[in-house]
């Protein structure tokens, strides 16, 4: 029986987010059909997936995968070799615009990247970014930050998603991002065979546009991570104050680091 089976109404939109842990399952077999088919059973009209990686292999994983999963796709590949390429896509049903890969990278630290972009849905324009941050928490901070400043420079209703390696109760994504997407999901997703963490999440706002989250536990067959997945009401959002300039978002996380 398919989960959370989907409703006649062109105002609500479904995103799933899921780190593919480079399509090789706990089995050891690298299996992308298999990764497929579990995302196809939600019925997405957005995906974002994260360890995506081609090194080695004879297909192109960010084309099968976004041929496999929608019509228009983005990539933040953060690793490119002669034999492939590693990173995190975001796949849509509907055309994106104005697509931006912005540079998360600290310094000594592995390059990442965060997709954002407008998806034009039937609804209207949806702001979106996808991540995958660090593992480190000084340089999950400053990321925060920068998603901060991200997140806030659109009116219309807004979704932040990834696998965002934040798994204190009260980490530095939450904090940074709690008042300008103040929609969350909570669902344990890490490791895949017995979720204890919160790594993987869906952020919006407004904070009723979340209307519910899930999490599908036949993924531990395919991911260490299980996914998470959100169906989205788009409303448009009226005006407010200016977005945080980059520079003003980490000052104002550094001052609230003592907090």
């Amino acid at each position: 029986m398919r989960q959370n089976p989907r409703k006649p109404d062109p105002t609500v939109l479904r995103v799933l987010t899921w780190n593919v842990h480079a399509g090789i399952g706990p089995d050891g077999r690298y299996d992308l059909p298999r990764i497929a088919a579990l995302v196809r059973r939600h019925e997405p009209d957005i995906v974002a997936l994260q360890e995506i990686d081609s090194r080695g292999r004879d297909e192109n994983a960010f084309a099968y995968l976004a041929r496999s999963l929608g019509s228009h796709a983005a990539e933040a590949k953060t690793l490119v070799t002669p034999d492939g390429d590693y990173g995190h896509a975001l796949i849509s049903r509907w055309p994106m615009t104005e697509v931006a890969i912005h540079d998360l990278s600290v310094s000594k630290r592995e390059p990442r990247r965060a997709i954002e972009t407008t998806v034009l849905t039937p609804a209207g324009p949806l702001h979106l970014a996808s991540v995958h941050l660090g593992l480190g928490f000084r340089e999950r901070r400053q990321q925060a930050a920068m998603l901060s400043a991200i997140a806030g420079t659109a009116r219309q209703t807004t979704v932040m998603l990834g696998d965002f390696n934040d798994w204190f109760i009260y980490g530095t994504v939450r904090r940074a991002l709690k008042t300008i997407l103040p929609g969350r999901s909570q669902q344990r997703s890490f490791p895949a065979c017995w979720p204890l963490l919160r790594l993987d999440r869906i952020y919006c706002r407004p904070r009723h546009a979340l209307l519910h989250s899930w999490t599908d536990p036949l993924a531990r067959r395919v991911s260490d991570h299980l996914p998470v997945i959100a169906d989205i009401r788009l409303e448009q959002m009226p005006p407010g104050p200016l977005p945080l300039s980059l520079p003003e978002a980490m000052a104002e996380e550094a001052a609230g680091d003592g907090v």
